[in-house]
């Protein structure tokens, strides 16, 4: 049996890690959907979603567990959304997730949805992991350890950073194309 569990993985953290060590006992093959695929450089979404498979990729390499990493870009209609999932992944036969819309999405959409239980939720949130890395704050003990290789290699606490502060004129975490930053600002 495959199974589905889609995440943004912004980071991939040990809550997810637990529920992928949670889903294995159940089903022989995992396709991986890193959602949101398109977004990154910002401080919700700072990693790309080639940046994510990587992460995702090596934390499993020694999972007994044949995994498939799949980029999925949004939507903006949740209608389809799952009909979406599906023509960008290998056939599953289960869905996991404790997420209520992507429950309902798949549900609705006749497929069988699982959900586990939170794992250490008060802290393995994304959210959560990224304010660490953006105020130095201990976060790594929080990840696998080849997520914190993947993003020393791509300077990964340095971007969240850089993304999430804020300019002269209040903006961040979007590209102003028209904004010359030669030129100062009396206001």
């Amino acid at each position: 049996m495959r199974g589905f569990y889609i995440g943004r993985f912004q980071p991939y953290h040990n809550g997810h890690h637990h529920m992928v060590e949670e889903i294995a006992g159940e089903v022989d093959e995992l396709v991986l959907g890193i959602g949101s695929a398109g977004d990154s450089h910002t401080r919700r979404n700072p990693f790309t979603a080639g940046e994510r498979v990587m992460m995702v990729t090596k934390a499993l390499a020694d999972l007994d567990l044949t995994t498939y990493v799949v980029p999925i870009e949004d939507l903006e209609r949740n209608s389809v959304w799952v009909s979406h999932v599906q023509s960008m992944s290998p056939k599953f036969d289960v869905a996991y997730s404790n997420n209520p819309l992507v429950v309902r999405l798949f549900e609705e959409a006749g497929v069988e949805v699982r959900s586990s239980p939170m794992f250490r939720r008060e802290v393995l949130e994304g959210s959560e992991l990224r304010d660490r890395m953006i105020r130095g704050d201990g976060w790594e003990d929080l990840v696998p350890d080849e997520v914190v290789e993947t993003i020393a290699e791509i300077d990964g606490v340095d971007r969240i950073r850089q993304v999430a502060s804020s300019d002269a004129n209040g903006t961040g975490d979007s590209l102003d194309l028209d904004h010359d930053s030669s030129t100062a600002d009396p206001a």
